[in-house]
């Protein structure tokens, strides 16, 4: 007599990691980065990332675009599981220090052994999520790291610069025409005169959800000048803009350099980056802000969410129909019954 034959459909959430580039300050043993998005959650050391015992020890995954990150989770091994306790996750666009220098999304405080934590980021937006441990000497394995978001758009593209005064060919415009090209001379950064609170405004065209603003420094000199300067993100001119609710202090941008400020979904039409209470020159080489445009208030249409799924053809005497028994087979395939 021919065994029943069942058809058991798999799926989840798109987990963004799989399609990335993964590295690791150190490699121990063959146990290269890898292994934490390979997709497998198998908590045997067989398939798990492991760096050498190092100082700060980091893994890194390189998203290949900028996402709107809304959880990670991780998957710890299923022994010594204390190594993970306090490790970082860390999500922006910078690779300065290796990206352990960019927005804080959690620290782990602990992840029992072979157990799968999920982590709320909030949607912090950024390239590169980092998981690092910092202070001790440690070795840093991870088992599986999932990345769940939706790519970032950066609408700053379609919008109109304003600017409150013009040196040179310093443009508004130039800080929007998705060049990061920092040297002045190229002709790809803004430029205000030398004044009182100089400030530099795009118009988004629409109210948006503001998750993230970038901003490139100029990279052949006075890095300085754009110390202090503030991101405004509202709906008012008031002040051309400069009243708005305030997302962020830029304390200080190396020459060159794009670093990310997560703006926590902020609404507004308006961005404006203005230097308060000092005579300055402003200038910009880009700033990108990465937002997801309002829905409106008549909607009711349900977001949509990638899924994955995969369809197993599986013979057996036992009655699969039965939750329990399947449940059961499943977890001996070392996978997961339900759809998220």
């Amino acid at each position: 007599m021919n065994k029943p034959v069942y058809y058991i459909c798999l799926c989840h959430s798109d987990n963004v990691a799989l399609r990335g580039v993964a590295a690791q300050s150190s490699q121990f043993s063959d146990r290269n980065a890898h292994y934490a998005i390979d997709g497998n959650r198998n908590t045997n050391y067989g398939s798990c990332s492991h760096t050498a015992q190092d100082t700060n020890p980091w893994w890194r995954v390189d998203l290949l675009d900028v996402y709107n990150v809304t959880a990670v989770t991780i998957t710890n091994r299923d022994a010594c599981p204390e190594r993970l306790d306090g490790a970082e996750i860390r999500i922006g666009n910078s690779l300065e220090n290796n990206g352990i220098n960019n927005p804080r999304c959690v620290v782990i405080s602990h992840i029992p052994a072979g157990e799968t934590n999920t982590f709320q980021c909030n949607e912090m937006d950024g390239r590169y999520v980092v998981v690092v441990i910092y202070v001790r000497k440690e070795y840093l394995t991870l088992c599986e790291l999932e990345v769940y978001g939706t790519p970032a758009v950066n609408v700053a593209l379609k919008g109109v610069a304003s600017q409150s005064s013009l040196n040179g060919y310093g443009n508004a415009h130039n800080a929007i025409d998705g060049n990061r090209e920092s040297n002045y001379d190229k002709r790809s950064c803004t430029h205000t005169e030398q004044e009182t609170n100089p400030w530099w405004r795009v118009d988004l065209l629409d109210v948006t959800r503001v998750t993230a603003v970038s901003i490139t420094n100029r990279g052949d000199g006075v890095p300085e000048r754009l110390d202090g300067a503030e991101i405004r993100i509202g709906n008012s001119l008031e002040n051309n803009g400069i009243n708005n609710p305030r997302c962020d202090v830029i304390s200080n941008i190396p020459a060159g350099k794009t670093y990310t400020f997560q703006c926590n979904a902020m609404e507004g039409r308006y961005v404006v980056v203005v230097i308060p209470g000092r005579s300055e020159w402003l200038t910009l080489c880009e700033v990108e802000v990465f937002a997801t445009v309002k829905t409106p208030e008549s909607s009711t249409e349900a977001p949509k969410s990638k899924r994955m799924v995969v369809r197993m053809k599986i013979q057996s005497d036992a009655d699969l129909t039965n939750q329990a028994v399947g449940d059961q087979l499943l977890q001996q395939l070392d996978l997961s019954s339900s759809c998220m």
